[in-house]
């Protein structure tokens, strides 16, 4: 398996920014999305137990309404893709019991291989400390999810731009996730940058790498 070189990765996080325009010509061809949405899925999360579900909003209607509950931000309608993140609102016995299903038909495990396993999750994800700020704790796998698209995104040339200025209760209303299970944490836009950008080309701002990172 080839790997991208560190040079690589440093000019595409180097290369990418928040976009603020997108060019509305360029779609993001269906392979390279594909590749994309399966960044979401193989994105790594507590337990494995993956409490989100990911809402590609394709319809042009709904992208409109979806815009003048997002402090009237042009990426929501412009990008050629544009991604909610909702997740789970609490944790039940029936979800991790979902997942331990998935876990032995993909491993194909005999009955039981994963009993304790399934006891584990459930003290802490329905029962224990985790299951008593589950949105929280759902939301912050959601995060994962968004950092490991825009990073992935970076690396294959795509622009992204996350979006945390939206109304989370009117998006759950025009996606139909009222009384689902899950409810809307954040957004994401994702296309080609427009030439008329000009955030593209200011200097990225951050800290010196010193005053981030401390060894010990």
């Amino acid at each position: 398996m080839s790997h991208t070189t560190h040079e690589h990765l440093l000019e595409a996080l180097n290369w990418r920014y928040a976009t603020k325009h997108f060019d509305t010509a360029k779609k993001i061809p269906a392979d390279v999305w594909s590749a994309l949405e399966k960044t979401l899925v193989l994105t790594p999360t507590s337990y494995g137990l993956q409490p989100y579900k990911f809402f590609v909003i394709e319809n042009p209607a709904k992208r409109a309404e979806l815009f003048a509950h997002s402090w009237h931000q042009k990426q929501v309608v412009e990008a050629s893709h544009f991604v909610v993140f909702t997740a789970r609102t609490t944790m039940t016995e029936a979800d991790v019991d979902k997942f331990i299903h998935r876990a032995m038909e993909v491993r194909e495990l005999p009955d039981g291989a994963l009993h304790r396993y399934r006891d584990v999750i459930v003290s802490d994800v329905v029962h224990g400390v985790r299951g008593k700020i589950a949105h929280e704790w759902a939301t912050r796998q959601a995060y994962i999810a968004l950092g490991n698209l825009m990073t992935a995104a970076a690396v294959i040339g795509v622009d992204a731009s996350p979006l945390e200025g939206i109304v989370p209760a009117e998006y759950d209303k025009i996606l139909g996730l009222e009384n689902s299970g899950y409810t809307t944490v954040v957004a994401c836009a994702l296309g080609y940058r427009s030439t008329n950008d000009k955030y593209a080309s200011m200097a990225k701002i951050r800290f010196k790498t010193s005053e981030l990172v401390q060894y010990i």
